[in-house]
């Protein structure tokens, strides 16, 4: 088996892949998607051949000679590009670009090949047989994503996974993957530091210690190991326990030290025989903020005109309730520590914040926010709202404004800030969004320290990429209505 390196996310705890395992389930989710492939591209190219060709008494034959080779040269792009990966099994933005990888180079090719050739290739078929082939095969993808990640749910198709490490760390790994199932690693046993080790770490059995990991994987029928953070585990150990595992075809991964930084950001690069880590900056300013600023502005513009009916419908839903004002507005604090007007729709009565007071003994939130799940101040409409989370819509306002962005860590209330320490403060290097990684894992479910660390962790991962990933899965986060109180 071959030894690649790549980084990749498992919650968002950063691991590099070493040697990655493979188990039965995975050949056969390879196979479906390789069959599913040749079939968009079959059906992508006869809806070209019988667009461009439509009204003629047959299709060319070099046309349909080049229409029964579309699956062929579609499958053998998608390979060249990385889409059978094991590596990348269930993981979109991954997926997905290497698909889209596959149809630019397969484009490329089929032009440079006709230009040679001297081929007279009708561009009608080119521009309709590619970009459906594509369109169809990301379609199909995702369907089988989706599917993958419901079977995951349910606890089959996953790598199970031997933690190596210190207990808190094993214990986090642990949590995180627990929460984050669809990436289908499961810890089914540990080898933890120290002398006298638990027996069991959030209900997995520790199978002993760092001496004893290759006992484990066989006795937990582990494909994968997975090590984390140690001191004690020196690159000489690590390099003997990957060729152990080398033996039986278990996959390895190492997690480095730097935590919640991953993706574009860390490259891999041999320096005097070593595999060093390199972490870019952050692109917190220059041309892609200003990318950003401008697809911010001119979306909230385009969603304030379409939405204009519900806009009103809603205003006048709330004022009919209990005659109050239909806007609710808040001083927050955004980018660089300045302070905004933030609006939303009402959902409290008129003089809620007065209540917050007799209320405090009842806040189920830690840190500095303030949730109670079933909070007597939230009106029949507001709970309607809340629960759509249309109260936020009038926030394209703050976004149109310039003081908020469609994405960005959770906007703070003046009291919440001044309790950041300097590592909460980070979060304010960034506009504060209207959705962000806390809106898409739970919402109001989130601890505290974790609301907190998902900030941190978008803002030191930005890219216009991560801001359209939380933006689709901000409406299923909304249709599942999850932490929304």
């Amino acid at each position: 088996m071959a030894s690649n390196s790549v980084i990749t996310e498992r919650g968002d705890i950063p691991i590099r892949s070493i040697v990655p395992g493979s188990t039965v389930w995975v050949s056969g989710y390879l196979r479906r998607a390789a069959v599913a492939d040749c079939v968009c591209a079959l059906l992508a190219g006869t809806l070209a051949s019988q667009v461009r060709f439509a009204g003629e008494p047959r299709l060319p034959g070099a046309y349909l000679a080049l229409t029964s080779a579309l699956p062929l040269l579609w499958w053998i792009s998608v390979k060249l590009a990385g889409g059978y990966d094991p590596r990348f099994i269930g993981l979109g933005s991954d997926e997905f670009r290497r698909i889209l990888n596959a149809a630019v180079s397969l484009t490329a090719a089929v032009a440079v090949a006709s230009y040679a050739a001297k081929l007279n290739l009708a561009r009608g078929y080119i521009a309709l047989a590619f970009p459906a082939t594509a369109g169809l095969d990301l379609t199909v993808r995702y369907v089988l994503r989706k599917h993958l990640h419901q079977r995951r749910r349910r606890g089959a198709c996953t790598h199970r996974v031997v933690a190596v490490g210190h207990a808190a760390a094993v214990a986090e790994l642990i949590t995180t993957l627990r929460r984050d199932f669809y990436h289908g690693l499961s810890v089914v046993g540990a080898c933890v530091a120290g002398i006298t080790p638990p027996d069991r770490i959030e209900g997995v059995p520790v199978a002993g210690n760092l001496d004893s990991v290759t006992g484990a994987v066989s006795q937990m029928g582990a494909d994968t190991v997975a090590v984390l953070t140690c001191p004690e585990i020196d690159s000489i150990r690590l390099r003997e326990l990957a060729w152990e595992l080398e033996k039986t075809g278990t996959g390895l991964y190492v997690a480095p030290a730097l935590l919640d930084v991953a993706g574009p950001r860390t490259t891999i690069r041999p320096v005097a025989g070593l595999p060093l880590l390199h972490l870019d900056h952050p692109e917190l300013a220059g041309g892609k903020q200003i990318a950003k600023s401008l697809f911010d502005k001119v979306s909230a513009l385009l969603a304030l005109i379409l939405l204009a009916p519900l806009l009103a419908a809603i205003a006048v839903a709330v004022r009919r309730a209990d005659r109050g004002p239909a806007l609710f507005r808040q001083t927050r604090v955004g980018k660089d520590g300045r302070t905004f007007t933030l609006y939303k729709f009402r959902t409290m009565v008129v003089d809620a914040e007065q209540q917050k007071a007799l209320l405090t003994g009842q806040n189920e939130a830690d840190g500095a926010l303030f949730k109670i799940r079933k909070d007597p101040r939230v009106t029949r409409t507001g709970l309607w709202l809340r629960r759509w989370s249309l109260d936020e819509l009038p926030q394209l306002f703050n976004v149109l404004r310039g003081d908020m962005s469609l994405v960005g860590p959770r906007p703070a209330l003046p009291e919440e800030a001044a309790r950041h320490g300097d590592h909460m403060r980070r979060r304010l290097v960034v506009k504060p969004g209207i959705t962000g990684l806390w809106q898409v894992n739970g919402r109001s479910d989130l601890a505290w320290e974790e609301a907190v660390r998902l900030d941190v962790r978008y803002v030191d991962n930005w890219s216009l990429v991560l801001d359209l990933q939380i933006l689709w899965k901000t409406r299923s986060a909304v249709t599942h209505g999850s932490g929304a109180y």
